[in-house]
């Protein structure tokens, strides 16, 4: 049941905070803080309050948090781990909070569906990251189609090397012939096809977003 109060309203799954003031609030007043990010386009949530009026959020929002590392709970350690590969992203000039997004969805600190429920949360490995992109520019990615390519698929980053880029890359080869530049102009159309890791063959698994059947 939703309190009386919204002072402190907290919505997760999120990459930044925002405090919103509803029209009728006075600069003293209450205030509603959303954690989120990413919006596509202005966003209306309504909310009860009490068993009252409704609240359009809607208006202006006022950033007021951008790392989203700071949202996500890990240890010391962690963080340094967690800094680190943000640096191996430090030359698609990506903003931290973009870094932070991209690293967070693709290794379960953030909610993606694309993983459904099968992406357990771990703290990115420098070493994994580098090799990802490194593999990945061999392909004849530049870091501007990187850039482009992270953006669009984030979990990029939390796939295995071996058992589904690798593999993946090497079934578009083998089968479709796609290679050279066809298969750049194909990973910045349609990345997911690097995570792909079962092929339903028409009787659906209910894993439509790593299938091959997608393709």
């Amino acid at each position: 049941m939703l309190g009386k109060s919204f002072d402190s309203l907290l919505i997760s799954d999120s990459a930044a905070c925002f405090y919103f003031s509803s029209p009728d609030s006075t600069a003293a007043g209450p205030k509603i803080l959303i954690a989120n990010v990413g919006f596509p386009n202005p966003i209306t949530r309504n909310i009860v309050k009490g068993n009252s009026a409704f609240i359009s959020m809607s208006k202006k929002w006022e950033l007021c948090s951008t790392k989203q590392a700071d949202n996500i709970a890990l240890s010391d350690e962690e963080k340094k781990t967690w800094e680190s590969c943000r640096q191996a992203l430090s030359a698609f000039k990506f903003s931290a909070l973009e870094e932070d997004k991209i690293l967070g969805k693709a290794y379960g600190q953030l909610q993606s569906p694309y993983w459904g429920e099968e992406r357990k949360r771990e703290v990115p490995k420098l070493e994994v990251v580098n090799d990802i992109l490194d593999y990945l520019r061999s392909l004849s990615l530049s870091d501007d189609d990187l850039c482009k390519l992270l953006k669009k698929f984030p979990e990029v980053l939390g796939c295995n090397l071996t058992d589904e880029i690798k593999t993946n890359v090497q079934i578009l080869e083998d089968q479709w012939g796609i290679k050279g530049k066809p298969l750049r102009n194909l990973l910045l159309r349609n990345p997911k096809v690097l995570g792909y890791n079962i092929d339903c063959k028409g009787d659906c698994m209910a894993q439509c977003t790593r299938c091959w059947a997608r393709f």
